[in-house]
């Protein structure tokens, strides 16, 4: 999240990758500048790094400058795959390890805010569309990522593709959950990853800039002029 994110990554990724032996690494790049997508620039510097594969989210087309990036299939970067047909990039890509190719998957969930009415394909339906035109393909595993507000959605997702798929990885809360696990067909996952960034903020953002706004709007509910009940029957 952010230069903060970034550093952390250039800090930690190179010795963790040496000591644990890492043979793949994929980073969610949904809020790398500034917040707000990525930038070509912090693309290749994350690839320096140590990190060999990008996914992304609701942000992943801000910056121009990393599209041609998306729709190059040998770039290993990728934007959700269920934006509606004509969006700029691919969904989906297969990247190289010592081991054997591995096709990661990205996918938008339900967002909140500014994105919440903006049309998408069902995720569902769209991987089991790149799954079945991929089986005859020999790869090693699978990965998808499902970027999305609503923890029940990136829990489905998980038992969905239970047995059909490596890793389901769900993110875009910044906070990680305590319930990473293999599930019953084999298939490894965790309803959100968390964050690379800054540990006393507002989610990577500034407690400056959200507070005053959070009070406001406290102020604003509590201060409406709500209608009272009074002759409704008592809950028990």
């Amino acid at each position: 999240m952010g230069e903060m994110g970034l550093q952390v990554i250039e800090q930690v990724l190179p010795e963790l990758r040496e000591s644990r032996q890492i043979d793949l690494v994929i980073a969610q790049a949904e809020n790398v500048t500034e917040g707000r997508g990525i930038s070509l620039e912090d693309f290749k510097r994350l690839q320096k790094t140590g990190v060999d594969f990008c996914t992304g989210g609701n942000w992943s087309l801000h910056h121009e400058d990393i599209i041609p990036m998306m729709n190059d299939l040998e770039q290993p970067i990728i934007r959700p795959a269920n934006y509606v047909s004509g969006t700029p990039g691919l969904g989906w890509k297969y990247v190289a390890t010592a081991k054997g190719k591995v096709l990661v998957a990205s996918l938008l969930g339900k967002v909140v805010g500014k994105d919440a009415d903006k049309l998408i394909d069902n995720p569902l339906q769209v991987i089991d569309r790149i799954l079945e035109e991929q089986k005859s393909v020999e790869h090693l595993a699978t990965v998808v990522n499902l970027h999305g507000d609503y923890s029940s959605e990136k829990v489905i997702i998980g038992h969905y593709l239970d047995g059909r798929a490596t890793l389901v990885a769900g993110d875009h809360w910044h906070v990680p959950t305590a319930d990473a696990r293999v599930l019953p067909k084999g298939t490894a996952h965790i309803t959100d990853v968390g964050m690379c960034g800054s540990l006393n903020s507002s989610l990577g953002i500034t407690f400056d800039s959200v507070v005053p706004a959070g009070v406001m709007a406290f102020k604003l509910v509590m201060s409406s002029k709500l209608p009272v009940l009074n002759n409704s029957t008592p809950s028990s």
